[in-house]
């Protein structure tokens, strides 16, 4: 995309655009790693003898093995943080931020910021919800502590180690109840299938990871995962019956479900065009509202993980925005729009650029979101005069991007446009219990 591409997308070139959405969200679309609670494979955040974890002070502190419980491991692994107060927590991610906004400091010349840093960094804002906030997890199939291979929760300890357990996960402080008491269901009923669970693709076996969605409202989706492997067609169809008896008038009722999906997925992680998500019971869709707009979400939907922090994060771009009726909102990056409709009031227009097709795989998404191209159309379209950017990993790919859109002029890497400045940085802490935080930067020219 060229800086005339954007001209042109907008049509009226003398128009001013003086609010611009640049919305990485990597880690929420495509992270598998257990700190999320989508775990697709063994955690690595623990080690066989240690469990670590980091200070306010930034020391490491370690746990041995044999002082700790399983389950105090699998806290530890997911929710690093989960041991100190909420305000520490909030100084410790107020900490890391300004080691980013003094790297990025580092890599740009003539700042004259104060404090060592580029910009003013506002304190941590915290979530409205800090305990069972998620709406969204994922739970995994493997051997539990007393090798029953249908044991559904989250795994510790490591393949190379050969010392993987899935852990019940009844004592994580950012999961709902109700999101374990599908997974407790869900396991009691594998338990009770003639078929084995798919633990290794290699090894065989069928029923694989549940994942529980929710919004505010008390509706709740449930999307299970299964290995077809050679099973007839009305086979399959059986235990599917089964699945959707069990959930509605079997001990399962209790989890009050409202949509029931099932996925045939003969790889990791499947798409819907690859693998379509079958609907066996209810709703199609649940719907959460979000600063009054109300948001459709689908089995394999992005949307952010905690709806409450989520409004604290969009009201916070509303704020830096400041659009009135003169005013051209660019949202980049859209995914669902779920950022650029939530702070547009006001603006004279707002236009949302998706990069790729939802169906695309997410590796490719992710080379999209990390080509200097995108980052290079904003740098060079004169129009755009202020930048909000939003990064949940900002000292990693998203860097890369604050420098170029710093640096001086450089005909050699195509950036003609001149520099953006760094004005404010305001961290908003969307995960609480965990390492994990929004950072919203505010740029402008």
């Amino acid at each position: 995309m060229s800086a005339a591409s954007l001209s042109r997308l907008l049509g009226i070139v003398p128009q001013r655009i003086s609010h611009q959405l640049f919305c990485f969200h990597t880690s929420q679309r495509c992270c598998k790693n257990v700190t999320f609670g989508q775990s697709h494979g063994p955690t690595t955040a623990t080690e066989q003898e240690n469990v670590r974890i980091k200070r306010k002070s930034g020391k490491t502190a370690k746990f041995p093995r044999t002082n700790i419980t399983l389950e105090e491991r699998l806290a530890d692994a997911v929710t690093p943080l989960w041991r100190m107060s909420y305000e520490e927590q909030l100084q410790v991610k107020y900490e890391a931020q300004k080691r980013t906004l003094q790297l990025l400091t580092a890599s740009i010349t003539n700042c004259s910021g104060t404090d060592g840093l580029c910009c003013p960094l506002h304190s941590t804002l915290p979530s409205p919800v800090t305990v069972g906030y998620r709406n969204k997890s994922t739970f995994s199939v493997n051997r539990g502590p007393d090798g029953n291979p249908k044991t559904v929760g989250h795994y510790i300890g490591t393949g190379k180690g050969r010392n993987i357990v899935c852990t019940h996960s009844d004592h994580l402080v950012n999961m709902p109840e109700k999101h374990k008491q599908v997974a407790r269901g869900y396991e009691q009923f594998i338990q009770h299938s003639p078929l084995d669970p798919c633990i290794l693709f290699h090894e065989g076996g069928h029923w694989r990871e549940i994942t529980v969605r929710t919004n505010r409202r008390g509706d709740m989706m449930a999307i299970v995962y299964f290995h077809p492997r050679d099973l007839e067609k009305e086979e399959i169809s059986k235990h599917q019956k089964s699945l959707v008896e069990y959930f509605t008038t079997g001990p399962g009722a209790v989890c009050e479900l409202t949509s029931l999906y099932f996925q045939e997925s003969t790889m990791t992680r499947c798409l819907h065009k690859e693998s379509p998500y079958r609907l066996l019971y209810g709703a199609p869709y649940i719907f959460e509202e979000v600063l009054g707009l109300t948001f459709r979400i689908s089995p394999d939907a992005f949307f952010q993980v905690n709806t409450e922090g989520a409004e604290v994060l969009y009201q916070t771009v509303r704020d830096l925005i400041r659009a009135d009726g003169d005013y051209i909102v660019l949202d980049v990056c859209c995914g669902t729009g779920a950022v650029g409709l939530t702070v547009c009031q006001g603006a004279a227009r707002v236009i949302g650029i998706e990069l790729i097709d939802q169906a695309v795989e997410d590796a490719q998404y992710n080379a999209m979101l990390n080509d200097y191209r995108v980052v290079r159309a904003i740098r060079n379209c004169e129009q755009i005069r202020r930048l909000v950017y939003i990064s949940c990993k900002p000292e990693g790919e998203a860097m890369r991007n604050f420098v170029e859109l710093c640096c001086p002029p450089d005909q050699q890497k195509k950036l003609f446009g001149d520099p953006f400045a760094p004005t404010l940085a305001v961290p908003v802490d969307m995960f609480p219990h965990t390492s994990h935080c929004e950072l919203v930067l505010l740029f402008e020219r």
